[in-house]
């Protein structure tokens, strides 16, 4: 291609082909022509980018795997320019740039761009918009990507937290069949008996010590041997069916409760009362548990939809931080209760409300919690301290990890950097955190020592900070 059609080329350039003239001959002086094939690589994750590529022809795409695989985030096409842009920061990219299918592309040398910027003012202009609209395609695309990750852990530590109130309502509720069919039975013995009403009263006390036994606290293994055997002696003593003890052990009934019913109820009467009694203790107890697996599941689903904030309006409000950070130590669990790590939280009594996006922040509060509990050790401990400080309120969370070294602490909010293995970070969760809490008009430090790591966060109370909706 001579020089004439290079420039008339950049003339019909879709970016450039707006600058003057006589820029345009300066770009197609000073630059070379490259032809890529199909597959070839054009900038290497990791390497310097060597300069400023205005594709002529072809396609071309960057590909970045943050662990999950490796896929397009951006490409480009004939009239698009890639690579170093003026005054732009970036050195190295976060992925290759790999041709599509045949391309011509002018490549300008990374050293020309300060001689570009003097000599090409409109070309300059033009370059700098192209530069912005990339930076927020790429901040847009890593929020994406961290988001889907904090979904899996979510999506993980939902489905185990669900499991075992799910797993106990199917379980009561095959035992609750069973029970009452003995209940059904027992009743009929017991409607055939005609009892007196003095001994439906005695029997009705019975009834009454299904949930004592509760408001007694869990008896030990011992405990519960010991009130068994007790129960059992006495079934035999008066020459019933021992095969209910086990269940009267579960209820609030004393020996002497059972005694003052001998007194009233004899004979194959006392022995369908006390299975009655049994078995309805138990429905009652099955129904209870299933009670409480529902209220579980229920608790879990708001948790859910307070995390996620499905309702979230698009301007600041005010924000909850007990109910914020309870929704997110919720979800985080299982995860804990898995490495025996205690997790507390102590919320200041009587707390404003801060003001902010409660879905961004519960992004925040995921992400330093969850790097918190990957932190500490097998029965480690994470503290969440949240106190009001002048016009602010602070969310402190505190691990008793070996801290973070001062080479990565000069590093851990930059993009793309992890200490964890491939496949467990993307390298983006503190980068989103900086990012959140720029949005949310909030600041955060960071102090560790070994044994000690704290990342404090600041936020604006409702009543005297107004944010702003941003783009």
């Amino acid at each position: 291609m001579s020089y004439a059609d290079l420039i008339e080329q950049l003339a019909q350039h879709k970016t450039l082909g707006a600058a003057p003239r006589e820029e345009l001959a300066w770009l197609a002086a000073h630059g070379t022509l490259r032809h890529l094939d199909e597959g070839e690589v054009l900038t290497h994750k990791g390497a310097v980018v060597e300069g400023l590529y205005a594709v002529l022809t072809g396609h071309i795409a960057i590909f970045v795997d943050r662990g999950a695989g490796r896929h397009k985030v951006m490409e480009w096409r004939a009239g698009d320019v890639t690579g170093i842009l003026p005054y732009s920061r970036m050195t190295s990219p976060p992925g290759d740039t790999v041709a599509q299918e045949a391309c011509e592309v002018l490549a300008l040398p990374r050293d020309l761009l300060t001689e570009m910027i003097r000599e090409c003012h409109q070309a300059t202009s033009i370059l700098v918009h192209k530069m912005i609209d990339r930076a927020r395609h790429f901040t847009s695309n890593d929020l994406h990507d961290e988001k889907m990750a904090s979904l899996g852990k979510l999506s993980a530590g939902l489905a185990h937290e669900l499991n075992n109130p799910a797993a106990a309502i199917a379980r009561s509720a095959v035992l609750l069949e069973n029970r009452l069919e003995e209940a059904e039975r027992a009743t009929r013995v017991l409607g055939a008996s005609r009892l007196t009403d003095v001994q439906i009263e005695a029997i009705d006390m019975v009834r009454s010590s299904c949930g004592m036994l509760a408001s007694m606290g869990v008896l030990s293994p011992i405990q519960r041997v010991e009130r068994e055997e007790a129960i059992a002696d006495w079934l035999d003593d008066h020459g019933l069916d021992a095969g209910s003890g086990l269940a009267l052990a579960d209820t609030g009934v004393t020996i002497e409760a059972l005694d003052r019913i001998a007194a009233s109820v004899d004979g194959p009467a006392l022995d369908a009362v006390l299975h009655w009694a049994a078995a309805g203790c138990s429905v009652r107890e099955l129904a209870s548990e299933i009670q409480d697996a529902a209220m579980r599941i229920s608790g879990l689903v708001q948790a859910i939809k307070g995390f996620t904030h499905m309702d979230q309006a698009t301007v600041a409000e005010p924000v909850d931080l007990a109910s914020s950070l309870g929704n997110t130590v919720t979800i985080l669990r299982s995860k804990a209760r898995a490495r025996s790590i205690a997790v507390a939280i102590d919320v200041e009594p009587d707390l404003p409300a801060v003001r902010g996006f409660v879905g961004e922040l519960n992004q925040v509060w995921a992400n330093l919690i969850d790097n918190a509990l990957d932190a500490v050790g097998e029965g480690g401990r994470v503290d969440v301290n949240v106190r009001r400080q002048r016009q602010r309120v602070t969310v402190s969370i505190v691990d008793n990890g070996p801290g973070i070294p001062p080479e990565i602490r000069a590093r851990m909010f930059d993009p793309f950097f992890t200490t964890k293995p491939v496949g467990k970070g993307t390298g983006l969760g503190l980068d989103i955190v900086r990012r959140l809490l720029t949005h949310n008009d909030a600041e955060i430090d960071v102090e560790s020592v070994p044994g000690r790591t704290e990342f404090c966060v600041a936020l604006p109370l409702a009543e005297t900070g107004t944010i702003e909706s941003r783009s």
